[in-house]
């Protein structure tokens, strides 16, 4: 490495959340995105910046705190120019199992979800009397009152499946890119569990900073 080139710019941006293997050290690369000069860039992904031990368990939070001094470690003189978010949370990964889906397990849900799905649309149709409403917008359309009006009610059924399909933008997903509300609620946990774990993070990091021998001996 040529130290008697100038210390470079370096603009970095964290990435929101990374996955890295079990037993793999974290590299710069993994958890930031750099704009430097070209024959800075490669040595500084190659950086290593934490290498998860046994008691960090599958959930590491870094920031700039960390990856900055690393970066200086090695060009002090470097101009860090931080872009956007200032941490990014770390997934330690497993081995893949090979094992193949259950089918039985598959059907078991699938057969959970599809008659819960109807008892509960079957339930709120009885608390709202949905059957006597039908029976009177009959009335109203032909003049006659039929006590079991199925032709309505064969129609009615087709709409709420065409509705539900339409509303989850699943028939039309391949010609658009907007997200299903399923997807939106999916994102809306993600990020909640996220900032979850990023406030406990930061909590345990307080709590091993109040702990530790210097800051006793500080607060004496």
């Amino acid at each position: 490495m040529n130290t008697d080139s100038p210390a470079p710019a370096v603009y970095i941006q964290l990435k929101n959340r990374v996955t890295v293997p079990k037993g793999k050290g974290v590299l710069l690369r993994d958890v930031a995105y750099l704009i430097t000069e070209p024959h800075w860039r490669e040595p500084l992904y190659s950086l290593l910046v934490l290498q998860p031990q046994e008691g960090d368990g599958n959930l590491i939070l870094i920031d700039l705190l960390t990856v900055i001094p690393r970066i200086q470690e090695v060009y002090p003189d470097a101009e860090i120019q931080p872009i956007g978010e200032g941490r990014t949370i770390v997934q330690i990964e497993g081995p893949a199992t090979s094992a193949k889906p259950s089918i039985a397990l598959f059907v078991l849900v699938w057969l959970l979800l599809f008659f819960g799905s109807a008892l509960t649309i079957m339930n709120f149709h009885a608390d709202v009397s949905m059957l006597e409403v039908q029976i009177r917008i009959v009335e109203m359309l032909t003049g006659r009152r039929d006590e079991h009006p199925y032709l309505f009610q064969i129609a009615y059924s087709l709409g709420i499946g065409f509705g539900m399909v339409i509303f989850f933008n699943h028939l039309f997903k391949k010609w658009n890119e907007e997200p299903t509300p399923l997807e939106v609620e999916m994102f809306l946990y993600q990020k909640n569990i996220d900032q979850y774990v990023i406030n406990e993070e930061y909590r345990k990091m307080k709590r091993r900073s109040d702990e530790a021998p210097g800051s006793r001996e500080g607060g004496a």
